[in-house]
């Protein structure tokens, strides 16, 4: 049985740990004759490489990817690609109070219970260091997907949430957070700042929004396009929540405010139901948001138990994320762009 990977047509399947010797992903069912080099990868890992400000963990990991296959002449053979990166910053003595205690809110007492044994160097599996493996996957989708566009941002860190008239595309990427509110910017530098140097984290939630899906991706029942895109993201490391369209919000409209009323030609007066009905692509934007939990690898000390049961107290040391949803966006818009992908190649497998 495999659970280390995920999708259809367009399948991948990551490997490694966190202070492994390396990480990567192998993605099947690429389509041939794509054009895909290191350089087509690279800049979407660069989004979400650790160490780029001091909002983020300070492991220094370059994230230089290599593609190991499935590429041949610069296109895509229609064979597994394989993608490698390097681990070179691993301080595994960092973990080793933890070696037998369980830090509450993280999975170690989980994979215990599951597995009988744990790699507990940083989390192994269940660390977020994983996700540059979905994010170099997520640029190979991209390339199934070029009618589409992709975008992820923050809109909310530790309960304060950014103001939609100040909505501004081009801050995005001119700020640590990926926030498109330079005025939200500026106040969670102190809010971040307060948690790290309290030793503690926060949460945050992130917003995808992907523009030029057509209608019709999807399928009524056992393949929705939101029900693919909530698992995809709900498998990211440190997500607790996902919302399609309003979502949660939905629940406190009238019907008749709910509706995305119709006029000809197709046009759409509203887009509460975040670019999908039925299961099925409307050819709206679709949007999702997605709540990450605060960081649990925390410096604070909290009450927790060890191996043989007995109760104790931890706090761990190293070099962690005080809002590990900073770096959530590149991760949320590379499993956009995978489930998109596989739809894409699904609806054509069945309607050509």
């Amino acid at each position: 049985m495999s659970v280390n990977s995920f999708g259809r047509v367009l399948r991948f399947s990551t490997w490694g740990e966190s202070h492994g010797p390396a990480i990567g992903a192998v993605v099947d069912g690429c389509p041939p004759g794509l054009h895909l080099s290191e350089a087509d990868v690279q800049p979407f890992l660069d989004k979400r490489r650790p160490g780029t400000s001091r909002f983020t963990t300070q492991r220094q990991e370059p994230d230089q990817v290599r593609i190991l296959s499935g590429v041949f002449e610069g296109r895509t053979t229609g064979t597994p690609i394989s993608l490698m990166i390097d681990n070179v910053d691993q301080r595994s003595k960092d973990y080793s109070d933890i070696a037998t205690g369980y830090r509450p809110g993280h999975a170690d007492f989980a994979y215990d219970a599951k597995y009988g044994h744990r790699d507990w160097r940083g989390g192994g599996r269940s660390s977020a260091r994983e996700t540059a493996s979905r994010v170099a996957a997520g640029a190979v989708a991209r390339l199934v997907v070029p009618e589409v566009t992709i975008r992820a941002y923050v809109v909310e860190i530790g309960g304060d949430a950014v103001d939609r008239a100040n909505f501004d595309e081009g801050q995005i990427d001119a700020n640590p957070f990926f926030c498109p509110d330079v005025a939200a910017a500026a106040r969670w530098e102190a809010l971040v700042d307060e948690a790290r140097k309290a030793g503690s984290s926060v949460g945050a939630v992130i917003e995808c929004v992907a523009s030029g899906v057509p209608a019709g991706w999807g399928a009524p029942l056992y393949a929705k396009l939101d029900a693919e895109l909530a698992a995809a993201c709900m498998s990211i490391n440190a997500v607790k929540g996902v919302e399609i369209g309003d979502g949660f919000g939905a629940t406190r409209l009238r019907g008749e405010q709910n509706a995305d009323e119709m006029r000809g030609g197709g046009m759409f007066l509203a887009n509460h139901s975040g670019g999908i009905a039925g299961g099925i692509s409307t050819g709206q934007d679709v949007v999702v948001r997605v709540a990450f939990k605060p960081t649990s690898s925390i410096l604070t000390p909290v009450r927790t138990v060890d191996r043989d049961g007995l109760e104790t107290e931890i706090s761990t040391k190293g070099r962690h994320d005080p809002c590990v949803g900073i770096r959530g966006a590149p991760v949320v818009e590379a499993m956009m762009a995978l489930v998109l992908a596989d739809q894409k190649l699904l609806h054509r497998a069945q309607c050509g």
